[in-house]
């Protein structure tokens, strides 16, 4: 574990010296830094166990005062406080309790762990920086409440941007570039995967294309008359979206040579329909919408539990050493007559222990999940652009005990940590989403060459 250390002011000094704990004090070090604020100062060893620096120097790095021990790394002749990590997202709110509206709950939660990992996690949006004095307008949260705080340029960005369409701004697309390549800050878990890209790149590597569904992008008919023929059911999804929207299970009965398509309507209400033929199916459900958008997926005959289908997400998260490991494991039971499994469309989230009674059963499903997901997300992070930090996996298990891949999200839903025992995972989800932070950061100032190669 990286050693942290408590920074405390003394008010009445305004001197540039800062006293160390002899174990930090080098005579080569003439420099202190917090974010992107460096401070020549005189650095004295002392035998307690802190650091302790003037409100002089507190000021000049607008160090927050904030009870909390940081991380210090070194370099040359500058040490660094930290590290502060600036979670880009948008959507900002007027009012002081709830500065991002329903979403204030997940952030205050993930800002609540700064103690835990020895960082300072603050909220902004673009809007928020001041380019002219190098300042951003932080949003913290501490004891309970939000408080807002001018603070430095980050060390590191972890991007909560909520969905593709504030990704795609221009002012984002900008903000991004100009922190990148003029300031060097390393960027994590930048953009949402598509789901065609995110299997075309999987292809290449043979022991993850062993996981992978057949899946196409919607040309023709005949795409889905052949995947009906060789597998029976089929489903139909858009390319881009999420929370289960307009997924469609398409099957097709062999004896009648009728078409059936199970779908969740406009209002929200389940429905079964059957056709004669794709055509009429096709006319009637879909003549609105941009069928280039959609994806063909072959259908996988799942296990099921009480005669519902049942599929698993399992959340993978970057540590503070850089290595991937298991953050969260959980089963998804699909509605009543429901195509999928989304809590949106009637379905249940349970425990891995819920689902199989048998220890051993549990044993080796959840082995085969984990291992499943690290080994992708070791694939997809050398296949994507960006530092891919977390990555959450929906997987199906068929009634033979195969493991199949349906989706990667690089910004995962919460949804299943609303089941009571599975509280501990969410903790350390979001503990792991800043630890990593707290590694991009001591890489950039050790080895800045490990990050931007």
């Amino acid at each position: 574990m990286k050693k942290r250390f408590r920074i405390e002011t003394n008010k009445q000094s305004a001197d540039n010296k800062v006293f160390l704990p002899i174990e930090l004090a080098t005579p080569q070090i003439e420099k202190v830094a917090f974010g992107n604020k460096i401070v020549e100062v005189q650095f004295v060893p002392h035998k307690k166990g802190k650091i302790i620096i003037s409100e002089a120097i507190r000021k000049a790095l607008f160090l927050p005062e904030l009870d909390i021990s940081l991380h210090v790394f070194t370099d040359k002749d500058t040490m660094f406080f930290g590290p502060l990590i600036g979670i880009l997202t948008s959507g900002f709110t007027s009012y002081p309790l709830q500065p991002l509206g329903k979403r204030t709950s997940f952030f205050s939660k993930l800002l609540s762990v700064n103690k835990m990992v020895g960082a300072l996690p603050f909220l902004f949006a673009e809007e928020h920086i001041d380019w002219e004095q190098g300042l951003i307008k932080g949003y913290f949260y501490e004891d309970s409440s939000w408080k807002t705080i001018h603070v430095p340029f980050p060390n590191v960005v972890y991007d909560r941007l909520p969905n593709r369409r504030s990704e795609k701004r221009k002012n984002n697309l900008l903000l991004k570039e100009r922190l990148q390549s003029d300031y060097l800050i390393p960027w994590y878990n930048p953009g949402f995967f598509s789901k065609m890209d995110v299997f075309e790149r999987l292809q290449q590597d043979e022991g993850a294309n062993a996981f992978l569904p057949e899946t196409h992008p919607f040309t023709s008919f005949s795409i889905i008359e052949r995947m009906l023929s060789d597998y029976g059911h089929i489903y139909l999804k858009p390319e881009n979206g999420s929370l289960g929207l307009g997924i469609h299970q398409i099957l097709f009965d062999r004896h009648e040579g009728d078409y059936f398509c199970r779908y969740r309507d406009e209002e929200g209400i389940q429905r079964l329909r059957k056709y004669h033929s794709l055509e009429s199916m096709f006319h009637q459900l879909f003549s609105k919408r941009k069928l280039s958008n959609m994806v063909v997926q072959q259908g996988i005959h799942l296990m099921r539990v009480d005669g519902r289908i049942v599929d698993f997400r399992v959340h993978t998260n970057k540590d503070e050493n850089g290595e991937w490991q298991m953050a969260a494991i959980a089963a998804k039971i699909g509605g009543s007559g429901s195509a999928t499994t989304h809590i949106s469309y009637g379905g249940e989230v349970k425990t891995i222990e819920e689902i199989f009674p048998s220890s051993d059963d549990q044993k080796l499903y959840k082995e085969k999940l984990v291992d499943a997901a690290l080994y992708l997300s070791k694939v997809l992070e050398t296949q994507v652009e960006g530092i891919v930090g977390e990555i959450g996996f929906d997987f199906g298990i068929d009634k033979s005990g195969k493991v199949w891949l349906f989706e990667a999200n690089s910004k995962p839903g919460r949804s299943i940590f609303k089941h009571p025992d599975l509280r501990d995972f969410e903790l350390l989800s979001r503990k792991l989403s800043l630890e990593f932070g707290v590694y991009l950061a001591e890489k950039a100032i050790t080895q800045p060459e490990e990050i931007f190669k």
